[in-house]
Order: structure tokens, then C-alpha cells, then sequence
């Protein structure tokens, strides 16, 4: 019997979309057979550089016989709408991170999902490489003891200063909670599980920012949402995590995740890749020593997740970058924000189980 293989068809074409091509093109079992963007040259421009992939609208694309799943790289505000259009012509649906804007936009989608027997999955599918799975496989075999305590840490001084369109940062949906948060956390979830309270301080350190490269340099645009959090993750374990998030620091050397147990601590790679340096100290060997590949898809890339998905339900099995996960991932984000307004500890209300771990050697394949 053949190869099985599940065909894709991608809306929204911009920048992103390549690095989904490149790797997509390289994985078993998925086929990208469209592209669709409300820019249709754009769209076209790729189908010109792929003969086996066509360029259509978006309507067309969710209407196609031969698209099983929709691969959403829209942008975030366009994430809900273009979900629901794709389920509400029977696709599955797979998307950039964050599943949406809100978690009032994001429900609805999960629930019509679960009535229609369609799946959804969501970015970040970074945890899903030997990264973050060696150091989850250093936890699970309790390399550390056990787990009490974290940091997490992504700092930059701005988008603004290599993005020749930087504004969607500083709009509501985006800022460092919900544009870089979704990696953090969904590593933090995949190590340590769940959280069910959180408590946090926001600030912002510019009211407009300029831009520093491409046709517009030199103009100025409002910033929106707040530019630097911190806050602290009760995980249902007992686990606290200390979260640091800025779009206002120049320089820093703060570790990306940092694991600390009462045997040992481990030290996680960042969670905007897929692969990455384990390292583990313990209480009987002090320094930090590298951690020998335990885990995750080697040689991963944007789309991993979309191939574990379309594995996943070939098989009538769960898939991992899943949309109770982003769900949660936003509603922990999305309480931050409102703990930091609020001035007091937020409960989150989801709750979700750890997704299966990525064993050693394995493919997102049929076998």
C-alpha cells in the first residue's frame, strides 16, 4: 500500500508563508496543493515558483475538494473568521499563533470544531523539536527531582527597528505577552503543565515609536498595548514560574526557560526553535553539562505541527500543537494582562492535559 498523504492549502501568503513551504515541502506525508491571499498576485507569485501548487481566492481554497486541511498564516485579527470559514466548509484547520485575538473570539471556534468532528491545531509546534523535548524528557525522568520552580525570560529592544511595518506589534493582539508569549508558555505548559492562577505588573516605556528601516522610515506610530510584563505562573503542580517579557530592554543575559528542582536544575534552549543545547546541573555535579538528544523531531521546522496533526488524524489519534493547548496558552496570556490591569491574582479558567511527548527518533510519518 502506498504512502498516505494529506493535502494542504495555505491562506496568506506573506513572509511567514515561505518558511512553511521550505519545510512543508520536505516532510512525508503532506502536500501543499493551494495558496490563497486576499492579495491574489501574491498568492500567484508562489504557484509561478511551484508547479504542483495553484493559486486561488480564499472562498475557493475553503470550497476545494481536494484540501483536507487549511493552514491559516493570516494575520492574528484575521485568525478567527478565517478558521471558521475553513470548518464551516469541512476543512480541519491549523494556524499562527495565537489561536485568536481573544478568548471570546477563540471559544466559538474550539466548540463548532467539537460539534462538526473537525480538528484545530496552532503554532507554536517549536516545542515539538528535540529542544524542548530533551529538556521534558530530563523532567519526566526526574533528572531534577522534583520540579518547583522557573524563569522565563524574552526581551528585545523592538520590532521596530528591522520591521518595515512594525504597528501590528503594538496593536491589541499583539505587545510581548501575546506576540512572543505563546512560545514561553506553551513550552512552560508542555514541561510543567497546566497553570491555574497567575499574578503580574505591566508598564509601557514609549507612547509612539519610529520606524527604523524600509520605504517609511522615520515614521511614527502609536503603541497600544503594554510593552513589558512580568509576572508569576502558579502551575496545578505547585510549580511557580517567573515570566519576563519587554519589547524595552536593549541588552540582557537572562536565560530563556530555566527548570529548578529539588535535585537539580535544567536549562531549556529557546523556545522560538526547535532545536537547541540541553544543559542539567545537579546537587552532585554542580556545573552545567550538556544533555545528549532525549527527545523531539530532529531537524524540525515551521510546519512540524501540521504534519503531527495530519499524522494524528489519519490515525484517529490526538495531535499535539492542538487547539485546547492554544486555547489555554491564550487564556494564561490573556490573564497576565488582566492580572497586571487588575492589580491581583487572576484564576485561570482552562485547564488542559500535557500533550504526549515526542519520543526519541520519531518522524511525523504513516509508520
Amino acid at each position: 500500500m502506498g504512502e498516505q498523504v494529506t493535502n494542504i492549502g495555505i491562506v496568506g501568503t506573506g513572509v511567514i508563508s515561505g518558511t512553511y513551504l521550505d519545510h512543508l515541502a520536505k516532510l512525508p506525508g503532506v502536500d501543499v496543493v493551494a495558496v490563497a491571499d486576499l492579495d491574489l498576485p501574491r498568492a500567484q507569485a508562489i504557484a509561478d515558483k511551484n508547479p504542483d501548487i495553484r493559486a486561488v481566492s480564499p472562498d475557493e481554497l475553503y470550497a476545494a475538494d481536494d484540501v483536507e486541511i487549511v493552514l491559516n498564516l493570516t494575520i492574528p485579527a484575521a485568525h478567527a473568521p478565517v478558521h471558521q470559514a475553513a470548518m464551516e466548509a469541512g476543512k480541519h484547520v491549523y494556524g499562527e499563533k495565537p489561536l485568536a485575538v481573544d478568548r471570546t473570539a477563540a471559544e466559538p471556534l474550539l466548540k463548532f470544531a467539537a460539534a462538526n468532528n473537525l480538528r484545530v491545531g496552532c503554532a507554536p509546534d517549536t516545542v515539538l523539536g528535540t529542544g524542548t523535548q530533551t529538556a521534558r524528557a530530563v523532567i519526566d525522568r526526574g533528572d531534577i527531582g522534583v520540579p518547583h520552580a522557573a524563569f522565563a525570560a524574552f526581551t528585545t529592544p523592538g520590532h521596530e527597528l528591522w520591521h518595515p511595518a512594525p504597528e501590528f506589534y503594538y496593536q491589541p493582539g499583539g505587545g510581548p505577552v501575546l506576540d512572543m508569549g505563546p512560545y514561553y508558555v506553551t513550552s512552560l505548559v508542555t514541561l510543567l503543565g497546566p497553570v491555574r492562577r497567575v499574578t503580574a505588573r505591566a508598564g509601557q516605556s514609549k507612547q509612539e515609536r519610529k520606524i527604523h528601516s524600509g520605504p517609511r522610515t522615520g515614521t511614527t506610530f502609536p503603541v497600544e498595548v503594554p510593552t513589558h510584563l512580568t509576572g508569576v505562573l502558579e502551575h496545578e503542580s505547585g510549580v511557580l514560574t517567573t515570566v519576563f517579557m519587554s519589547f524595552d530592554v536593549w541588552a540582557a543575559r537572562l536565560p530563556r526557560i530555566e527548570v529548578h528542582g529539588t535535585e537539580g536544575s535544567v536549562s531549556v534552549p529557546d523556545p522560538n526553535t526547535f532545536d537547541g543545547t540541553v544543559e542539567i546541573a545537579t546537587a552532585a555535579q554542580r556545573e552545567w553539562t550538556e544533555v545528549p538528544v532525549a527527545g523531539g523531531y530532529a531537524g524540525a521546522g515551521r510546519g512540524v505541527g501540521v504534519a503531527d496533526m495530519a499524522r494524528a488524524l489519519r490515525r484517529g489519534e490526538p495531535h499535539r500543537a492542538d487547539g485546547a493547548l492554544a486555547y489555554h496558552v491564550l487564556d494564561v496570556l490573556e490573564s497576565l494582562l488582566e492580572a497586571a490591569v487588575q492589580d491581583q491574582p487572576v484564576d485561570v479558567a482552562s485547564t488542559v492535559e500535557r500533550p504526549a511527548a515526542v519520543p526519541l527518533g520519531a518522524s511525523p510519518e504513516i509508520a
